[in-house]
């Protein structure tokens, strides 16, 4: 298991790729194989969207030696937040790729430059975007208690972990990630949906599951969210209370904050469609031993 953060201060820099307007964004970097091995720091780094970057952040993420990025976002996303800020890449081809609900690439424009992948992730019954713009149009207490109250917002994120490995089209989604991660010349690759959380938490479990890192620390990483988000959650969340949209905001946060049951269940619905991770990983998303030797060898280091 990977050494914890010694001190409240160590823990919020854990990781941390300094980006500003991406709180989230941090490295997988160091992570220990079963086998001993350990996962090489820059080049699988997972984030929140990249569209809040300021001027610093873009210079920030251009010295970073990235190949690829992928955005996980859906179109309403994109629509309401805007697109990622890319350095390198034209600012009209980023629109025109994520105001988009099919997967479309930004080709890099430069030998070194880098590639942009919208590949949304949305499920009409588990679209946590519509949940929270439907609580805050209607700002009768009533009915946002009636949507997200008695646990209802935590049921429909457990709902949303399960629908990441039934459906198929979600699975395809996910295995792309992993595919480009594995690919030559493929690496560093930055993957990031909103949040940093849902998405990002489950590509983020899948990659280290399958390299062989132990669950234990696999919780950890995805749970490292609520410190690295823990004071934007705070002030987003009160803020719908000051600006008068929710009588009680706080019925936001199983949405907002990362919860160990969410990954559970959608490790829970691996083990009852598929007896092992390794007939997941070939039958759930059609991914085989090359590519998993792709990750191995662009990730990992003896």
């Amino acid at each position: 298991m990977t050494e914890q953060p010694s001190t409240a201060a160590d823990e919020l820099s854990a990781r941390s790729l300094g980006l500003r307007g991406a709180v989230n964004a941090r490295d997988l970097g160091g992570y220990r194989t079963a086998d001993g091995r350990v996962l090489r720091n820059g080049v699988a780094l997972r984030s929140d969207g990249l569209n809040r970057l300021g001027e610093e952040d873009v210079e920030l993420l251009g010295g970073l030696g990235l190949r690829q990025i992928v955005d996980l976002r859906s179109l309403d996303e994109v629509r309401e937040a805007g697109p990622d800020r890319v350095p390198g890449l034209p600012v009209a081809d980023i629109a025109a790729a994520e105001l988009s609900a099919q997967p479309v690439t930004v080709q890099r424009t430069s030998p070194d430059g880098i590639t942009l992948h919208h590949l949304p992730v949305f499920a009409a019954d588990f679209d946590i975007y519509v949940a929270l713009r439907d609580a805050l149009a209607d700002r009768d207490p009533v009915k946002q208690h009636d949507l997200l109250g008695d646990g209802r917002a935590a049921e429909m994120m457990i709902g949303l972990y399960r629908w990441f490995v039934t459906d198929p089209v979600a699975r395809e989604r996910f295995a792309t990630v992993l595919r480009l991660l594995a690919a030559p010349d493929g690496t560093p690759l930055l993957f990031h949906c909103t949040a940093g959380k849902d998405r990002t938490g489950w590509t983020a479990a899948l990659l280290l599951t399958v390299l062989g890192v132990d669950l234990e620390t696999v919780y950890e990483d995805y749970l490292l969210t609520n410190v690295r988000s823990g004071a934007l959650i705070e002030q987003i969340v009160e803020s719908f209370g000051t600006r008068g949209l929710m009588q009680n905001p706080s019925l936001l946060l199983p949405l907002f904050r990362a919860d160990r049951r969410y990954l559970e269940a959608a490790y829970e619905e691996v083990a009852a469609g598929w007896p092992t991770f390794d007939a997941f990983w070939r039958t759930g998303l059609g991914l085989d031993d090359t590519v998993l030797a792709g990750l191995r060898k662009n990730l990992l280091d003896d």
